[in-house]
């Protein structure tokens, strides 16, 4: 891995240059590295992706001998990925994709690591013309990077640009959850939300805010609601699409009170991952590292793993590439396979349940300033009412479409949503 290298760190974000390289030795070609500090642990250091030769080439390799398994007629997607769809998007993966442009536009944001409780975490930090903007930390989950974001990362930060009010801009900073993308992995065990959270805490400590708003969904949910108990003082408001509180304990009909609807809506989403969906989970929740030989050796199995993914949990009819390109998709799950992180991602699943009730949602109820997005093809949904029991929620919204993925697939909602929110927190 190719990386720049900062020397001294100068007001926290902007360092002096220097070019410099990660080499590798024999073997497998070498997953992207860290980023040197300079033996300072507290400096934030300019980072570009900028992936070996040897590692593309080996993708090249392998997906060319890709052996598949067999299918049943007519199965399409019931049993898991369907072949056909896979094989075509393994064919354009080999033949057509390039990520080279891929790592030009993800390179058009300002890259940094720092190293923060012995981890080199990476994160964007697009910072908006006006200093004054509030700074906002953008969080993703699994099985999404940093790159769900890239739709919104500019119309965040400079949304004059973008044909919106400039008193709307923000101070982006989207990190890579730990053992995720380009941020280190760690090495050893306990590393659920609440860890995740303290690290993203010291980060915008780091960067001089004092001030500052959290948003994120999927395992950014329980990141983000950590840090706005464990930084209460400084955390203006959390936006989240996962308010996930659960019906109340004590009381003799938790239905009473809760709109016919949202409780159609709560028992369709539980059914759906009950019976469909929850099979990933029990996995990457149970046996991270088995599954992680799997998805580690092979690309085929690891897009197969991810895009089924990206399919069930959208708004999208069947058509998974009705909201996502074939370049969107594939660069998502570039970032895993270059990176090698689909094993330390998956252990999330395996720590946050053995944490008890701190180890997702914390047991204290949150109260800072709180909006809730809903979308309607999300894997899950909980009733305004039950939610209130958690979070001093001051915005609830139901959105007319969009699933799992809000950022990516419906950004004009998402930012739609997050600047209204805000906007009176500033």
């Amino acid at each position: 891995m190719r990386y720049l290298r900062a020397e001294s760190t100068i007001g926290l974000a902007v360092a002096l240059l220097a070019a410099g390289a990660c080499g590798g030795g024999g073997g497998e070609p070498e997953a992207p590295g860290g980023a040197d500090a300079g033996g300072d642990a507290a400096a934030v250091v300019p980072f570009s992706i900028d992936v070996p030769d040897a590692v593309l080439d080996d993708l090249h390799a392998r997906l060319s001998r890709a052996r598949y398994p067999d299918e049943l007629d007519g199965a399409g997607w019931t049993y898991g990925t369907s072949l056909g769809y896979l094989r075509e998007l393994v064919a354009y993966w080999r033949d057509e994709f390039d990520w080279r442009e891929q790592e030009r536009q993800l390179n058009r944001f300002d890259h940094f690591k720092t190293e923060i409780d012995g981890l080199d975490v990476h994160f964007v930090h697009q910072r908006a013309a006006d200093p004054d903007a509030l700074p906002l930390i953008v969080v993703h989950g699994w099985p999404s990077t940093f790159m769900q974001f890239h739709k919104v990362i500019g119309p965040l930060s400079d949304p004059a640009a973008h044909g919106a009010d400039a008193g709307d801009a923000f101070h982006v900073v989207v990190p890579s959850i730990p053992g995720y993308g380009f941020s280190d992995k760690p090495r050893e065990r306990g590393y659920g939300p609440a860890q995740m959270g303290d690290i993203f805490v010291k980060l915008m400590a780091r960067l001089g805010y004092d001030r500052y708003g959290v948003q994120g969904g999927d395992w950014g949910g329980p990141i983000v609601a950590h840090m706005a108990r464990a930084d209460a003082e400084r955390v203006v408001g959390m936006h989240t699409e996962t308010c996930r509180g659960g019906p109340p304990e004590g009381v003799e009909d938790p239905t009473a009170g809760v709109p016919p609807e949202e409780l159609e809506r709560w028992r369709d989403r539980q059914a759906f991952f009950s019976d469909e969906e929850r099979g990933y989970s029990a996995i990457q929740g149970s046996k991270p590292q088995t599954l992680g030989y799997g998805l580690n050796d092979s690309p085929v199995g690891q897009a197969a793993w991810i895009v089924e993914k990206f399919r069930a949990w959208s708004d999208v009819d069947g058509d998974v590439e009705s909201k996502f390109t074939k370049d969107e998709l594939l660069t998502n799950i570039m970032i895993y396979w270059v990176t090698q992180t689909a094993t330390s991602s998956a252990r999330l699943y395996y720590e946050s349940p053995r944490q008890g009730s701190a180890g997702l949602l914390g047991a204290e109820r949150i109260e800072v300033p709180t909006a809730c997005a809903v979308y309607p093809r999300d894997v899950g949904f909980t009733p305004r009412l039950w939610n209130e029991a958690r979070y001093n929620i001051t915005r609830f919204t139901i959105m007319p479409r969009g699933g799992h993925f809000a950022a990516l697939e419906e950004p004009a909602l998402y930012l739609d949503d997050v600047r209204a929110f805000f906007r009176d927190l500033r």
